[in-house]
């Protein structure tokens, strides 16, 4: 058996325990050697949980570099700090797993690419929606041609009542944002994937803060407090691409919608369409008939270049653990995130000035 991988974790808030932690677990190919939380007892938590009996708890994130000899770290921080402890872990001769969104600004993202390409490490963004089964399967149908060109789309994330009131979510300081970049990128990240559309033109934006005084109105994660609610509660978008496709993104934690979905798209082609409406739905025409496909995405997990199928919290960490040790490709790629980013970071400006804005 190979040699496991010696893992760190910066950041064991819920990002970390409620995915990257127990999906690494896992995989069987890495051991979780040093943890690094600002609350220390979250870091000794973790280690417990998940480390090896010797391993090692920070608060400080740089000593946790300088002290460990390592392969992978992971940073599991609030947006505001993803850049410089990825470039500190980059440059300290590590390769990087970050959560998304990739940076909170456009400028921090493009410093993270270059300082992976000048390190020569490996660094990818926790896109994992993904690695979702539907996603792999339209992802798969577009690659095909079975869409054909995709020349309209929309990016939806959005949430009826689901204020995430925990941690610093409802900090623009710490952030950058709220829902547009909490959820919003999902959506817009799966949705420019799907496209292979990485070159946008223009962003029209609009931000809203209409329902954030209302803490109290049946929120699934409870009441909010008004004061600190200090994002925007919506936001929506008009993305003109180089190549002349339209893209809308609609993201919002607090809106008044019944039919809501989140993490989804819906993409219109030359030859079919897709959405994910209940699983996977293409639609097309054929033979002068229309038609709708809804193949059955409930056997087993997602099927991984190891000829196992995998679950896809596990899929995504075996995509970074193999392309470390056997070089093959990664899903989500930082240049890739970073544009993202750059989209995000235009449409709060567009929203903020009022005017288009041009890349």
């Amino acid at each position: 058996m190979a040699e496991k991988l010696r893992a760190a974790i910066i950041g064991c808030g819920g990002i970390a325990n409620g995915k990257h932690m127990p999906n690494l677990a896992k995989t069987g190919r890495a051991d979780m050697v040093a943890f690094c939380d600002i609350v220390e007892e979250k870091a000794k938590k973790a280690a417990k949980e998940y480390g090896t009996p010797d391993a090692k708890c920070y608060t400080d994130y740089k000593k946790l570099l300088a002290e460990n000899k390592l392969d992978m770290v992971y940073v599991l921080t609030p947006n505001k700090s993803h850049s410089f402890i990825t470039i500190d872990a980059l440059e300290a001769g590590n390769h990087v797993m970050c959560e998304k969104p990739m940076a909170k600004t456009a400028k921090e993202a493009r410093a993270m690419v270059e300082a992976a390409k000048r390190t020569g490490k490996i660094l990818t963004i926790g896109y994992q929606t993904r690695f979702f089964a539907p996603s792999q399967y339209i992802k798969q149908s577009v690659e095909r041609g079975d869409l054909g060109e995709i020349y309209y789309a929309k990016a939806h994330a959005l949430r009826r009542r689901a204020v995430p009131t925990w941690g610093v979510f409802l900090n623009e300081e710490e952030q950058g944002g709220g829902p547009l970049i909490d959820i919003g990128t999902h959506a817009l990240d799966l949705t420019l994937w799907y496209m292979n559309n990485y070159k946008p033109k223009s962003v029209m934006g609009n931000v809203y803060k209409k329902l954030n005084s209302n803490g109290v109105c049946g929120n699934a994660f409870g009441p909010w407090d008004p004061d600190k609610f200090t994002v925007e509660d919506s936001a929506f978008a008009l993305i003109t691409m180089q190549d002349g496709a339209t893209i809308i993104l609609e993201s919002s934690w607090a809106l008044n919608m019944i039919d809501t979905f989140e993490a989804e798209s819906t993409l219109c082609g030359t030859k079919g369409g897709a959405d994910m409406r209940g699983g996977v739905r293409i639609n097309g025409d054929d033979f002068g008939r229309l038609y709708e496909k809804n193949p059955s995405l409930k056997a087993g997990g997602v099927a991984f270049n190891e000829g196992r199928s995998v679950d896809h919290g596990t899929f995504e960490q075996l995509t970074f653990i193999n392309a470390i040790t056997e070089g093959t490709p990664l899903v989500v790629l930082p240049e890739q995130a970073c544009v993202v980013t750059e989209i995000l970071e235009a449409i709060y400006e567009s929203a903020k000035t009022g005017k288009l804005v041009e890349f």
